[in-house]
């Protein structure tokens, strides 16, 4: 039901104001939830959904990372698992943010019986969930999302059952 107020509430404020009406505005609906208003393309990710997506690399793409996402409002919450072949694996959390279609988020996960963070960068689209990829920071030995790359990281939309999440 709330979609369908999100909605009536975007139409009606667009129809009033002075015209210079940015598409990022913060509108309040009448349960005093926040929701910003984003331009309407076949790209912008669907909100108070759920998401699920699957990257395979590696020899014969034997190394998966599943990714499962909740989306609600500008909110982004989920699991994501790192599981290659003969590596130890990493799964854990996400919790962060969704602006337009880009994702800032935290991973926070298990490696060898050790908790570790990690910050991670996504784009939502429709059909599927690019990340940017990691590098090593030389100077702390710690991975770190590679701010100047590109969204190269691709994952497919999947039903993820075989991963148990949640």
């Amino acid at each position: 039901m709330k979609p369908y107020i999100l909605i009536c509430v975007l139409a009606l404020a667009s129809c009033t104001g002075n015209g210079t009406k940015n598409s990022n505005d913060t509108i309040k609906s009448t349960n005093d939830q926040e929701y910003t208003s984003q331009a309407t393309t076949l790209n912008t990710p669907a909100q108070n959904m759920e998401y699920c997506f699957i990257h395979t690399d590696g020899t014969n793409t034997q190394d998966t990372t599943a990714v499962h996402l909740v989306i609600n409002a500008n909110r982004v919450s989920g699991d994501m698992s790192w599981l290659p072949k003969e590596k130890d694996r990493r799964k854990g959390t996400l919790s962060g943010k969704l602006k337009g279609d880009k994702i800032r988020a935290v991973w926070r996960f298990v490696q060898e019986g050790m908790k570790d963070t990690l910050a991670v960068e996504f784009k939502l689209s429709a059909q599927e969930l690019d990340q940017k990829p990691m590098n090593l920071n030389t100077a702390t030995g710690r991975e770190q999302v590679n701010t100047q790359a590109d969204y190269s990281v691709i994952y497919k939309l999947d039903n993820c059952e075989k991963f148990k999440f949640k």
